[in-house]
């Protein structure tokens, strides 16, 4: 007599352990989850009982879809966002989960095209739907004039759209960088002069030349020459552009961790030297002294292609 298999058929899961189950593993990953993710972590639920589950999260929009290179992404909803998103529809909510996925950085319209799969027109009347709701917001890169990224609207830009405190208006401050080039040479030859005149053995003298990014911070604050607030690591910029000059030199030393200054248990010094000999044509070339050098492309607001300083080199 042949042999009857019987398949034992796994009882049925409780529905609301499995949706519990699903906002547990996307409250592990806030980037969120795929439905492989979810396979694995429970084999034994069906696929039509993980379907049921997953459709009854984002009906009662607990749960957000995605699309990413990997396929469908569900991630947690943020309760905040979810009440600001109220009444808008599937593609409304679509774009502004892109949106809010490229951070302060922005990202242009191109972009949100190709990662929603939506017409051109269509994203253009949600942008604007959602600029009149005060969501998002359009902001100018400096990388390229005539185009604007978005961003959510409470959101402050990134350095690398605005340009920093190096820009307004999308144009280049050259003036306010160079004032604050001699304004910051200015304080560490005070310092290397106060220093000799201590009258003190060398290595003494030399030691209390130097002087931090944070001192030479402190001072540029105190000037109040700046209409935008400066951080160390803009005086840290101008710093490095004179260092590149053979105007300045500097030196790192080991610092206590909570010291005014120190970053990782590291502190920068700077002095101001006197150059032994003039420096050479290619060393004084203006993208070794420039501080938005990152910011310079060929098609871009700043290009070598329209650079005077380049220009005037080379004629030099």
């Amino acid at each position: 007599m042949a042999e009857v298999k019987v398949k034992v058929q796994p009882p049925d899961a409780d529905p609301v352990e499995i949706e519990n189950r699903i906002i547990e593993l996307c409250q592990q990953f806030p980037h969120g989850i795929t439905d492989q993710v979810i396979q694995n972590e429970m084999p034994h639920i069906e696929a039509q009982q993980r379907a049921v589950a997953i459709n009854r999260l984002l009906s009662m929009g607990q749960l957000d879809l995605l699309r990413s290179n990997t396929g469908l992404l569900y991630r947690i909803k943020d309760s905040q966002n979810a009440g600001k998103m109220k009444g808008s529809d599937n593609q409304e909510k679509l774009v502004y989960q892109i949106i809010e996925d490229a951070g302060n950085k922005g990202i242009w319209s191109r972009d949100i095209r190709y990662k929603s799969n939506l017409p051109l027109t269509e994203i253009n009347k949600i942008l604007k739907n959602l600029e009149s709701k005060k969501l998002i917001k359009a902001v100018k890169s400096v990388a390229a004039s005539k185009k604007k990224v978005y961003m959510l609207y409470n959101l402050q830009p990134d350095r690398s759209v605005t340009g920093g405190a190096w820009y307004s208006d999308q144009d280049f401050e050259s003036e306010f960088v160079e004032v604050l080039n001699q304004q910051c040479f200015k304080f560490l030859q005070t310092k290397a002069e106060t220093a000799r005149e201590s009258k003190q053995n060398p290595m003494i003298q030399r030691n209390s030349s130097f002087a931090s990014s944070h001192e030479v911070w402190k001072y540029i604050c105190e000037l109040g020459i700046s209409k935008v607030e400066l951080s160390m690591e803009d005086i840290e910029t101008i710093l490095n552009t004179l260092i590149y000059d053979g105007k300045v030199e500097m030196t790192i030393i080991a610092a206590k961790e909570g010291t005014v200054g120190s970053v990782d248990g590291h502190m920068k010094l700077y002095r101001a030297v006197n150059p032994i000999i003039p420096p050479t044509g290619l060393v004084r070339a203006p993208c070794g002294l420039c501080p938005v050098f990152d910011d310079c492309h060929e098609g871009g607001e700043i290009s070598p292609s329209n650079c005077i300083y380049m220009t005037e080199w080379l004629e030099f």
